[in-house]
């Protein structure tokens, strides 16, 4: 047993601690934690690592105990106040939870993970505004103003990307190579007036469809209307938020990268009402943007952690080379819901057994642009092989809106 008397036994104990916690073997590091404590009580930096350690066992009120206690001798500690809030998002208790974020950016305005944090707690509350204003913020502070992290390994397909944006953005490479990385940048992607989406009249024939065939799978073309999408493709091109590296060829921006404007808020609330029957009692929880090169592979396949699913491109129709490919395929079977999450989206060779066993049948859906699918999350799906002409505008792009959760009274749900 560890033993804390001295400054030596002090540090012995923190460093066994230390390698307890890094190793997962929390029950130990919590109970060293708590023996230094009665040395040093109140140590904020071992405090906060008690209630890490006893959040990660699942024991939510007692590590919310710890910080609130924390809290009351060190009010001004951030981090204690972001540790709360991720408690207390654990909780569902959402409301709560953002407070606490903003309690610890007002201590520390710069704390980059509290402004992420808080942005994530506002989505799963439908303050879709506020909240991409603080993932905004979070891209800016992790930017350091530069597009990608100085002496950051890039594979090849991502320096030709980031190559490619320079000149786009009228920083050629010569003039790129004078001045180091290139800044960050992100374009303003504002709402428009009046509507984002179109309006659908078949969206009742739609809704009428999905609630009755499987699997459900709803096309619908002409989504957005031509000054949202316009606006939309010179946020993708002219953003610097690619920053994902995906090693099959493709880059992922989220919305702690920036892959938050006005324009995708206004999206995602007009979706919700234009499509009620299938998408209104779903909160959206999650977005990303993909970008593919021309010829690399997409996305292998795959289900997601959703209930629906709302994949749209955004790419002209002259840069597919394929117009019967470079869409999305999607089985009619969806992934077992006592898989795990690691197995039913990035277990290819398990997917695959499954969906050979189950006779499942492939829905094969081009892509276009301004195309949307909606479909129910838990259908596996990848993306169709990708031929599409060289540049940097031709370069395909999906945005995908996971909108409710996986279970067995969510409906179901996936994306590209």
């Amino acid at each position: 047993m560890t033993t804390v008397q001295q400054p030596a036994d002090l540090d012995a104990a923190l460093q066994q601690a230390f390698a307890h916690h890094q190793a997962g073997r929390l029950g130990d590091a919590e109970q060293i934690y708590r023996r230094i404590l009665q040395v040093v009580p109140d140590h904020p930096g071992i405090s906060n690592n008690l209630g890490l350690a006893l959040k990660d066992q699942g024991r939510l009120e007692e590590a919310a105990a710890v910080f609130r206690r924390l809290i009351a001798v060190r009010p001004d500690d951030a981090l204690a106040h972001c540790n709360l809030g991720n408690v207390l998002r654990g909780q569902n208790k959402l409301a709560q939870a953002a407070d606490e974020y903003r309690h610890a950016i007002a201590r520390k305005p710069d704390m980059a993970i509290a402004h992420k944090n808080l942005g994530t707690v506002l989505c799963e509350s439908g303050l879709l505004e506020q909240s991409f204003a603080a993932f905004r913020r979070h891209a800016v502070l992790v930017s350091g103003g530069l597009a990608s992290a100085p002496g950051e390994p890039s594979p090849p397909h991502k320096a030709q990307h980031d190559r490619e944006q320079q000149e786009y953005l009228n920083e050629g490479a010569a003039l790129s190579a004078a001045r180091g990385p290139f800044r960050f940048r992100l374009e303003e992607g504002a709402r428009v007036a009046g509507r984002a989406v179109n309006a659908d009249l078949s969206r009742g024939e739609i809704a009428a469809r999905w609630q009755t065939q499987k699997p459900q799978i709803a096309v619908i073309d002409n989504l957005l209307t031509d000054a949202a999408l316009e606006r939309l493709r010179r946020f993708c091109w002219g953003s610097t938020i690619w920053r994902k590296v995906y090693r099959d060829g493709y880059l992922g921006a989220m919305p702690e990268h920036g892959f938050a404007c006005p324009l995708l808020a206004q999206i995602a609330e007009e979706l919700r009402l234009t499509y009620p029957t299938i998408i209104s009692g779903h909160p959206l929880l999650q977005l990303w943007g993909f970008k593919y090169d021309s010829r690399l592979a997409g996305i292998a396949i795959h289900a997601d952690f959703a209930a629906v699913n709302v994949n749209f491109w955004i790419t002209p129709d002259e840069a597919n080379l394929d117009p019967e490919s470079g869409g999305l395929v999607v089985w009619d079977v969806p992934a077992p819901l006592d898989w795990s999450f690691a197995k039913f989206n990035d277990d290819v060779p398990a997917a695959r057994e499954f969906l050979a066993r189950s006779g499942a049948r492939a829905t094969k859906i081009p892509h276009r642009a301004n195309r949307a699918v909606i479909f129910d999350s838990d259908l596996f799906h990848e993306t169709d092989r990708i031929a599409f002409k060289e540049g940097y505008l031709n370069r395909r792009i999906n945005i995908t809106m996971l909108f409710g959760k996986r279970g067995p009274a969510a409906g179901h749900a996936g994306e590209d």
